[in-house]
Order: C-alpha cells, then sequence, then structure tokens
C-alpha cells in the first residue's frame, strides 16, 4: 500500500496510507467522454465524500474501481491491486452501487448466499442482521422492502466479508431522517475501527456531518480534494446578514458597488463577497443605521454549488 506524505488542518505532516487510487482515469462512451484524465486518493481510516452533479462521471468511476467497467486509460486501485486482481475481494472491498438482491428471496436467504461466496461462516449473517437492525425484517421477501430497508440491506452485503474498504453509492437513498442519522454514526463507527469508506451522496447537509474529507468533480474532471474543513476555509463563499433601519436603501447602495444582495424576511439583508467591516462602513456613509452585522456561515451545499458553478448563485 502506497504511503503518502500530507499536512492536517493543524499544518502538522503525517503519513497517509492510500486505500485507494485513481490515477488519470479516462473513460469514452464513443464520442462522450465520462471521466476525463482523473486523479484523486482516499486515505485509509477515513471517510471521503464523492461529490458531483448528476452526469458529473461519479458512478462511472466508482464503476470502474470496483471492475465493472474497463476504463478506456488511467488506472484504479485497492492498496496498489485492481480489483480484478484482489484475492478473495468480497472480504477487502464491500460495495454499493445498486440493489443486488433478488426480489424473491428473503434478507437472510441473500445474505447467506453472499456469505457462502464470501467464504465467511454463516453466523455472520445473524450479526449483520441486528448490525443493520433487519433482523424482525430477515425472513421477508426483499422485494417488499421499503428503499431504507433495501439501503441496510445492501450494507449488510457490503460488509459480508468484513472487508477493510467500504464503497458506497448513495447509500443515504430512501432513508428517513432517523435512518440517515443512523447511517451516520454507523459509518463513524466504521472508520474508528479503521475502515476506509468512500461514499458518493446528494445529500451534501449529512455529507457535511459524515465525512472527513471531500472530492468534487464535474464534467468527469477533479475540481477540488480537501479535508472538509479546508474546503470551507478555502472555498466557501463569504456572506454576511446585516439588519439595518432601511434595507431598501441599503441594498440599492451594496448592488451599487457590484454587490450580490438578496432579503433575508423582514430588516435583513445577505450580502455574498463583502465584509462585516466594509458593509459596515457603507451603511454608515449612506446614514442608515444598522442593528446586526454578522457572518453568515457558509453551507457544503453553497459551497458546492459554487465550485460546480462559479460565478452563479443557485438557489434551492
Amino acid at each position: 500500500m502506497k504511503t503518502r506524505v500530507i499536512q492536517d488542518d493543524a499544518g502538522r505532516t503525517r503519513r497517509g496510507r492510500a486505500a485507494i487510487e485513481i490515477r488519470d482515469l479516462t473513460k469514452d462512451y464513443g464520442a462522450v467522454r465520462a471521466v476525463d484524465h482523473l486523479s484523486f486518493s482516499v486515505d485509509e481510516g477515513t471517510i471521503t465524500g464523492f461529490l458531483g452533479p448528476n452526469g458529473s462521471g461519479k458512478t462511472t468511476t466508482l464503476r470502474s474501481l470496483l471492475g465493472l467497467v474497463t476504463p478506456t486509460s488511467g488506472t484504479s486501485t485497492f492498496a496498489g491491486r485492481p480489483y480484478r486482481e484482489l484475492s478473495h475481494p468480497l472480504q477487502e472491498v464491500g460495495a454499493v452501487l445498486e440493489a443486488a438482491a433478488h426480489p424473491g428471496r428473503t434478507a437472510r436467504n441473500h445474505l447467506r448466499m453472499v456469505a457462502a461466496e464470501a467464504r465467511m461462516p454463516l453466523t455472520r449473517v445473524d450479526a449483520l442482521l441486528d448490525l443493520v437492525e433487519l433482523r424482525a425484517a430477515a425472513d421477508r421477501r426483499v422485494g417488499g422492502f421499503s428503499l431504507g430497508m433495501n439501503q441496510r440491506l445492501g450494507l449488510a452485503t457490503a460488509l459480508i466479508g468484513d472487508p477493510r474498504i467500504l464503497v458506497l453509492d448513495e447509500p443515504a437513498n430512501g432513508l428517513d431522517p432517523d435512518g440517515i442519522r443512523w447511517l451516520r454514526d454507523f459509518l463513524r463507527a466504521l472508520a474508528t475501527e479503521g475502515r476506509t469508506v468512500l461514499l458518493s451522496s446528494h445529500v451534501l447537509a449529512e455529507v457535511a456531518q459524515t465525512v472527513d474529507e471531500v472530492v468534487v468533480i464535474n464534467g468527469g474532471r477533479l475540481i477540488v480534494q480537501a479535508s472538509l474543513d479546508q474546503l470551507m476555509t478555502d472555498h466557501a463563499r463569504k456572506r454576511v446578514r446585516v439588519r439595518s433601519a432601511r434595507p431598501a436603501a441599503l441594498a440599492l447602495a451594496l448592488r451599487a458597488q457590484g454587490l450580490a444582495v438578496t432579503a433575508d424576511g423582514g430588516d435583513a439583508l445577505v450580502v455574498d463577497g463583502s465584509t462585516p467591516e466594509a458593509v459596515g462602513q457603507l451603511a454608515f456613509d449612506c446614514g442608515i443605521a444598522t442593528f446586526e452585522i454578522a457572518v453568515e456561515p457558509a453551507t457544503l451545499e453553497q459551497t458546492f454549488f459554487a465550485l460546480i458553478t462559479p460565478g452563479q448563485e443557485v438557489v434551492r
């Protein structure tokens, strides 16, 4: 396994071991380039969020990583080896890309079949049903499962071989708020055990509470890879919230300076790309009394859309 020299958020140098490596990966489907010379690494024992809009190349990248798609060029490896060269793949890498259980099988029988393929004892099946909280539904046919129950079964399937690396595509899809919180705690517990998790997700608010690092791609190309804290420090759009006696007049003055301004209810405005000091000074120069001026913390969702649509304000 390759060792990399990296810096943590405090600027200290540490040596990180790369559990997953994508190197100059390119995949063409005829005239369409789905992945374009993409490179990034995932350190062992971390949770990395793999982010990008629909059509950005995330699924193609994950399928290439798992040997389901043959890349046009480049490599993707686990601890230095392609998936197809792993001696016992289910014991080394667990993956959830799409529903794999036959709808006519029960959850228990599905896991028993996968356990046999992974050369694991059948006692592991009941342990995993308990772990993902599906014991009560173990003997129900999978075809009657909700989307959230299928996600839990997918996680159990990925863990059947007790792998050190997990690759998960939209694991929060279909989960209710309690299920999403359960998933967050579940993944953090896995990382605490030293396992590595690479997950793609569109639930950005949850990603922000779960991952250590993020990889953002668009158009098949890498936009940024950074720790979550570093991403928010370096790329989060600065926003100032100001309450004033004359918000309409202040908004006109701010826009005259080329600033993007949106109303935030009542007497409040949100200003992009400025500082509290500059907003306060402009209000003072215009003779407008202010009641409150503060930096509004950016969210991962705001930062993500700023990265993939530079110069555009995306309202959701």
